[in-house]
């Protein structure tokens, strides 16, 4: 893909990733970017890919993940949809179909190729939330633990760096939430706080 104009603008940089078909031969749905982005906005969410329903509607989190997401976050519908505050940039932009265990992983070639241009250009985020195992070693690099959980549970080393490691909110982790019991109450309580001051400033 030819390199964008230096003064390409960011409308026209989001108009070339939604009509982006780099990896349509790997996509048994087809081609079909999900996210949502503006220089304004001050919390990024990175997550892994969007499932099958969010590929049908073209809405981010638009299923029970972004339900508990957002709960998790504070906030409601119209605060999470509003692209000049909240960011929300997977690593896979399109669906990549299921496998046997769930979803396939977010296609590798989406956020080398979109990520660099994309998120300097995000000038005023504050906090980022690496979402998944995924989202985690893309946003985190050799700095993560060995393990998500291991990861998830030293969250304070990377929060006051801007950055906040969760794992996934899909009900299929129903049961790591049950055994690791401080991540709702100390994780959430001070990722409610910053957020609400974030959407405050």
């Amino acid at each position: 893909m030819a390199a964008a104009p230096a003064t390409e603008s960011f409308d026209a940089l989001m108009a070339r990733i939604h009509a982006c078909q780099v990896c349509t031969r790997h996509l048994p749905h087809g081609c079909r970017p999900v996210l949502q982005a503006h220089p304004d906005a001050r919390l990024l969410i990175v997550s892994q890919a969007p499932g099958r329903k969010v590929h049908e509607t073209g809405v981010p989190f638009n299923d029970k993940s972004g339900e508990k997401l957002r709960a998790w976050l504070g906030i409601d519908n119209a605060t999470f949809y509003d692209p000049h505050r909240v960011a929300i940039v997977p690593m896979g932009f399109c669906y990549p179909g299921k496998s046997e265990s769930g979803d396939l992983p977010p296609r590798p070639e989406c956020a080398p190729l979109w990520h660099p241009r994309l998120m300097p250009r995000l000038v005023n985020i504050a906090l980022t939330l690496a979402i998944g195992s995924y989202a985690i070693r893309g946003m985190l690099g050799n700095q993560r633990k060995a393990t998500l959980t291991a990861t998830c549970e030293a969250w304070r080393e990377y929060f006051d760096g801007g950055v906040l490691p969760l794992p996934h909110p899909s009900p299929r982790n129903t049961a790591w939430f049950q055994r690791h019991p401080w991540f709702e109450t100390e994780t959430l309580p001070a990722l409610k706080r910053r957020v609400r001051k974030l959407m405050r400033d």
